[in-house]
């Protein structure tokens, strides 16, 4: 746990799920330049007597200090909106004091301060630059930030088009800010999320599936070389089977799965809305009227019941925004390892250079190569 100390305050924040081993703060310089920036440190104070609306604020940092001005958070992830839920009530505040939205909500009618920290997907903000700047008026202060390595030429060229007029700030501390003034009723065409593309033919169960993928997605336009080399090599199964896609992204190895075993019932499950939403239309386009599966939003495999499932799926990520980090990774290991049966398998695809197989034999006492080329491998680990 970590103190953000602000002219309004001092907070102790932390990351969602708590890991006391995980060096990673829940704020950074880009969040607490923009906290200064609307304070006044460089120019007069924003006004926040109207609606503030915060978009991508990564573990609540920002709408943590805000909490007195009722802002409106929308984020894609169920991990930051737990972790804005437990940061509000260790400063204080309830949650009401704050609107949580998923990144697939309706937004506010009418928006009076946009404040949006720059995520990693340059779609995401596409998609939900498009979105907001409807509720914008010719009043409306919008301030991005991020770290210098965060903001790029394409990042302006969309606040330039989607909101208007676009300048940026002085870096502090390798952070910056992104000020816009908004050009009401400018033409902005139409989003071009979600996307749906085809499958290659040479994938295995998956050939050929037309997969839906929203803003934000991992390799939204195109199958990702390591989810290819997985399809590839999945696990040849038949009859009455609970099946996990854990971290299921746009849902594609999950509907192999239920249709390489029609007795499967799969369990989709991401912390990210937009992936969720991704799956189960890849699901629905693709599977039969008998197919079972459902979809879950949340933090890995935590809600489901130990000892119930036979199969996890797992491409497990190794970024938390800008870092690198195995913290998820280890988290979907041991989760996958307490809902397995006795005899369960978790198969994972991964970078051989991330060491997969030392942690599985360090959860699971046991990791099998079943495939692998110079740049991917898949593991087998078994329940025993």
């Amino acid at each position: 746990m970590n103190r953000l100390t602000t002219s309004s305050g001092a907070y102790d924040l932390t990351r969602f799920p708590e890991d006391p081993r995980d060096q990673l703060r829940a704020w950074d310089a880009a969040d607490e330049y923009l906290l200064r920036y609307l304070d006044g440190i460089d120019a007069e104070p924003v006004d926040l007597s109207g609606t503030v609306v915060v978009l991508g604020d990564r573990w609540g940092a920002l709408v943590t200090a805000l909490a007195a001005h009722r802002p409106t958070q929308i984020t894609d992830s169920f991990l930051a909106q737990q972790a804005t839920r437990a940061n509000l009530a260790r400063g204080g505040a309830g949650e009401g004091a704050v609107r949580l939205l998923s990144a697939l909500d309706p937004v506010p009618d009418r928006i009076d301060v946009l404040l949006v920290r720059v995520p990693k997907s340059l779609a995401l903000l596409e998609d939900q630059l498009h979105r907001l700047a409807p509720r914008l008026h010719a009043g409306t202060v919008v301030v991005g930030t991020g770290m210098v390595t965060e903001i790029h030429t394409s990042t302006l060229t969309l606040f330039e088009r989607l909101v208007g007029p676009t300048r940026t700030s002085l870096a502090v501390r390798k952070a910056r800010l992104i000020l816009s003034t908004p050009a009401p009723g400018a033409a902005r065409g139409a989003s071009p999320w979600p996307l749906t593309y085809e499958l290659p033919a040479d994938v295995g169960a998956a050939s050929g599936l037309a997969v839906t993928n929203h803003a934000g997605i991992f390799c939204a336009d195109r199958l990702d070389i390591g989810t290819r080399f997985f399809l590839r090599h999945l696990p040849q199964r038949r009859g009455p089977e609970r099946v996990v896609d854990l971290g299921c992204g746009n849902g594609v190895v999950g509907t192999a799965a239920a249709l390489a075993n029609p007795g499967a019932d799969v369990l989709f499950v991401d912390e990210s809305y937009s992936a969720v939403a991704s799956a189960e239309a890849t699901f629905r386009a693709n599977a039969g009227p008998d197919a079972r599966a459902e979809f879950l939003v949340g933090d890995g495999l935590s809600s489901v019941p130990a000892g119930s499932v036979d199969l996890v799926l797992n491409n497990p990520p190794f970024h938390s925004h800008q870092a690198t980090t195995d913290t998820t990774a280890r988290q979907m290991f041991t989760g996958s390892r307490d809902a397995l049966r006795a005899g369960g398998e978790l198969w994972v695809i991964g970078n051989r250079h991330l060491g997969y197989h030392v942690k599985l034999r360090r959860v699971f006492g046991n990791c099998e190569v079943v495939a692998s080329d110079p740049k991917f491998v898949v593991l087998r680990a078994v329940k025993r």
